[in-house]
C-alpha cells in the first residue's frame, strides 16, 4: 500500500499491544450457551499522546498533511468530553501550533465534573483555546468560521473533522489494519470478528477499507454510539470506499462489507445507563481493562449481549479499544452510586 508515501508524522507509540483477555472470557463462556468467544483486546488506548488513543493514529497523517502544507493553527470541533480533541489539543502542543477548538454540548448535561473536569481539563491544560457550541450546531460550518476568523488574524489554519474522520485520518487504520494481522500472523490466532465502536466513521472505515485493500477476509462489526443504523453504515461505506480509492482499490470495499449494530445507544450519543456501567465494571473487574462510558462501554455492552445472544459462539474475537479512559472522571456524579 505504500503509507509512506502519504508523509505521515511519527509520534504514536506502536505496534500497540495485541493481547488475551482471558478471565473475560472466562465470564462470557458461562453466559453464552454455545460457548461464546475466545476474546482478545487490539490496546489503541496505549498509543501514547497525551493518553493515548485511537485518534493518535489519525493524527499522525493528519498532521503530516497539516506541516506539508505549512499550517501553524490547528481548528478542530467535537463534545465536551471529545477524547479527538484531547488528542489534537496534544498533538498541536507537540508540533509547536496553536490549536482552536469547539466543544459541542451534545449532551446538554451541565454538571461540573462533565463541563469541567476529564478531557475539558486536559484540553486547557495542553493550551487548547476553546468555545462552545450549543448541542445541534451546524459544526461543519462552526468549523468553517472558526478556520475564517484564524486567516483573518493572520494564521494558516488546518481544518480536522470531529473525529479526524476523513480519508487522510482513516489512514491510521488502514495502517492499524496491516499491523493488526500482522502481529495475529506471529502469534499464531486466526482472527474470526474485529468488533469496535463506530461513531464518526473514520476507525470503522480505515479498518475495512485496509484489510480490503490486503485482501484479508476478516468481518469488522461497529458499535453504534450514535447514529442510526442506515445512517450510521452509509457514513462508513462512503468513507472507506473514498479511503480504498486513494490507495488506488475503490472496488475491493463492497456494501456488505460494512456492518453496525446500532441498538445499543441507549438515550443518545454520550448518555450512559446502567448495561454501560455494568460493561465498565466487568472489563476493569475481570482483565483489569479500563473502557470510556461514551464509545468503549458502549461497544462493549453489544459485546456482551451479543455474545449472551451466541453471535460469536466459537470465534475468535479482536475488541479494538479505541481508549478514552479519561472522560471517566467527566461522568463522576452520573457513576456515583452505581458501581458497587
Amino acid at each position: 500500500m505504500h503509507l509512506a508515501r502519504f508523509n505521515p508524522v511519527r509520534f504514536a507509540h506502536l505496534p500497540t499491544p495485541l493481547e488475551p483477555l482471558p478471565r473475560l472470557t472466562e465470564a462470557l463462556s458461562r453466559e453464552a450457551s454455545g460457548g461464546g468467544p475466545e476474546l482478545w483486546i487490539k490496546r489503541d488506548d496505549c498509543t501514547g499522546l497525551a493518553g493515548g488513543g485511537n485518534k493518535t493514529r489519525k493524527l499522525e497523517y493528519l498532521l503530516g498533511d497539516a506541516l506539508a502544507n505549512d499550517a501553524d493553527t490547528l481548528v478542530t470541533q467535537g463534545a465536551v468530553q471529545s477524547n479527538h480533541v484531547r488528542q489534537t489539543a496534544a498533538a498541536a502542543a507537540r508540533f509547536g501550533l496553536a490549536c482552536e477548538v469547539i466543544l459541542e454540548e451534545r449532551t446538554g448535561s451541565k454538571a461540573v465534573d462533565y463541563t469541567r473536569s476529564g478531557n475539558v481539563l486536559l484540553d486547557e491544560l495542553l493550551g487548547a483555546r476553546i468555545r462552545t457550541a450549543p448541542g445541534g450546531t451546524d459544526m461543519n460550518m462552526a468549523l468553517a468560521e472558526a478556520a475564517a476568523a484564524v486567516a483573518e488574524r493572520g494564521g494558516r489554519p488546518y481544518v480536522i473533522p470531529g473525529g479526524g474522520s476523513n480519508i487522510i485520518g482513516a489512514l491510521g487504520y488502514v495502517e492499524c489494519a496491516l499491523e493488526l494481522v500482522a502481529q495475529a500472523n506471529e502469534i499464531g490466532i486466526e482472527i474470526d470478528r474485529i468488533v469496535t465502536a463506530t461513531g464518526s466513521a473514520g476507525t470503522h472505515a480505515g479498518l475495512v477499507a485496509g484489510l480490503a485493500v490486503m485482501g484479508a477476509d476478516i468481518p469488522v462489526l461497529g458499535i453504534g454510539v450514535r447514529a442510526p443504523k442506515d445512517v450510521q453504515e452509509a457514513n462508513v461505506f462512503k468513507l472507506a470506499q473514498e479511503t480504498a480509492d486513494l490507495l488506488g482499490h475503490r472496488d475491493r470495499v463492497t456494501r456488505d462489507m460494512v456492518v453496525a449494530d446500532c441498538d445499543y445507544v441507549g438515550e443518545g450519543y454520550g448518555l450512559i445507563d446502567q448495561d454501560v456501567i455494568e460493561a465498565l465494571k466487568l472489563a476493569a473487574r475481570t482483565d483489569g481493562i479500563l473502557l470510556d462510558p461514551v464509545y468503549t462501554g458502549k461497544a462493549m455492552k453489544g459485546l456482551i449481549a451479543l455474545s449472551k445472544e451466541g453471535a460469536f459462539d466459537n470465534e475468535t474475537v479482536v475488541f479494538l479499544h479505541t481508549g478514552g479512559a479519561q472522560g471517566l472522571f467527566g461522568y463522576q456524579s452520573e457513576m456515583e452510586g452505581r458501581l458497587a
